[in-house]
């Protein structure tokens, strides 16, 4: 067993009972708890604990069970439809070029707002034993050139099993990029060990997603951490969640893109919080958002702005989100106001038609007759996603056919 794995199960909290052994019963009521406790099990790793300063702050919301949790009011099990586009075991294929591959069922501590907590701690749903049909998938859909390993997460995984994985994929031609979505470097920083570093590298370009939502979760572990997987080559990403009492702060926010990109992390998204049954208190209203990204665009370093974003509820897929800067657009020029409120003139180029006009924002005058047929002349050819799926399946049907 490794050093990481004893941490894992020698003093890592996962009982109710030890929780209020540590914070107290009267701070704990672990008959009151139960409930949800049994509908999304717990495990707060050494790492993840030492981050909790008192009762209630940042990191003790994300972690610690509620009893807001069984508040159900218009919470989806499923929110993004994930299993929708699952056309078989561990594989979700949403997106026209890569897909989304569940390869472990645990996490080193389980965040309490989880979308996928209607699978992530239970094997049966995650299935360690089903993995040839997802990869006999990835091999006849030539369109997949990105892979996303996910689960739970990967680096739960041993070093053989997760060198099972690369090779499995980098056999398969037409996969150009495998992606691992981990939040291991702030739970268990000791898994990223000298071991794995040397080993992924045999496998490049492999990039991985981290996921950070506070400053103080970039502990000196977890940023020695980064700096091994740097080292060994691997591009790194953030991945946040906009949290209702752990981030939902502008300050709190910049500081936290500060401290990724001194990490050699790039921020990639912030999240609004999924409309997960189980987590509904921790999402705020868009507009918070959208505040932070103002507060974040041109107030600092591009490289510290990441994407706002969506995940569309029943399987969308992501959908950026921008403060508002445009107010006009006419043949003639473009009227916009920078991050500090002050109005600026673009001049358009002479001779050249406005193109069709986005949601919101105006044309007027001769303008607008010359964007309607802008539009109506440039307008592509748009494939929407449910015809997508129709065609896969069809296409599954076809084979099935064939084969029988």
């Amino acid at each position: 067993m490794s050093d990481w794995q004893k941490i894992l199960r020698d003093e890592s909290i996962s009982s109710l009972e030890k929780l209020a052994e540590r914070f107290g019963h009267d701070v704990i009521d672990v008959e009151a708890l139960r409930p949800a406790f049994d509908n999304f099990q717990m495990r707060i790793t050494p790492a993840a604990l030492g981050q909790i300063k008192e009762v209630g702050d940042p990191m003790w919301n994300q972690y610690v069970p509620t009893v807001q949790e069984l508040e159900v009011v218009d919470g989806v099990i499923d929110s993004l439809d994930e299993d929708g586009d699952s056309p078989v075991p561990n594989i979700t294929h949403r997106y026209p070029d890569r897909a989304l591959f569940l390869v472990s069922p645990v996490c080193a501590s389980y965040c309490r707002f989880c979308t996928r907590r209607r699978k992530v701690g239970d094997p049966e749903k995650i299935p360690l034993n089903q993995f040839d049909s997802a990869f006999e998938y990835l091999r006849q859909h030539t369109e997949i050139r990105d892979v996303i390993m996910s689960g739970g997460d990967p680096m739960m995984l041993s070093d053989r099993r997760l060198e099972y994985f690369f090779q499995q994929l980098r056999a398969i031609p037409h996969i150009e990029i495998i992606r691992i979505g981990s939040r291991i470097t702030s739970h268990l920083p000791e898994r990223i060990t000298p071991e794995f570093c040397e080993m992924v590298q045999k496998y490049h370009p492999v990039y991985m997603n981290t996921h950070f939502n506070h400053p103080d979760e970039l502990t000196p572990a977890s940023v020695a951490a980064l700096d091994r997987l740097a080292k060994a080559g691997i591009p790194l990403g953030c991945q946040t969640v906009l949290l209702k009492g752990v981030n939902d702060d502008p300050k709190v926010m910049m500081e936290l893109m500060h401290r990724l990109l001194k990490a050699r992390v790039r921020p990639y998204y912030i999240y609004m919080a999924d409309q997960v049954a189980g987590g509904e208190h921790f999402r705020t209203q868009v507009e918070k958002g959208l505040e932070i990204i103002k507060a974040l665009r041109g107030w600092t370093s591009g490289l510290a702005v990441p994407h706002f974003v969506i995940d569309a509820p029943g399987g969308g897929g992501k959908v950026p989100l921008l403060p508002e800067y445009v107010e006009e657009i006419t043949e003639d020029e473009v009227i916009f106001r920078n991050y500090e409120g002050k109005r600026f003139v673009y001049k358009q180029p002479r001779g050249v038609s406005v193109p069709a006009q986005a949601p919101g924002i105006a044309a007027s005058g001769c303008g607008a007759g010359a964007a309607a047929a802008a539009a109506a002349e440039l307008e592509p050819t748009v494939v929407s996603i449910e015809s997508g799926k129709k065609k896969r399946k069809a296409g599954e049907k076809q084979r099935k056919s064939a084969a029988g």
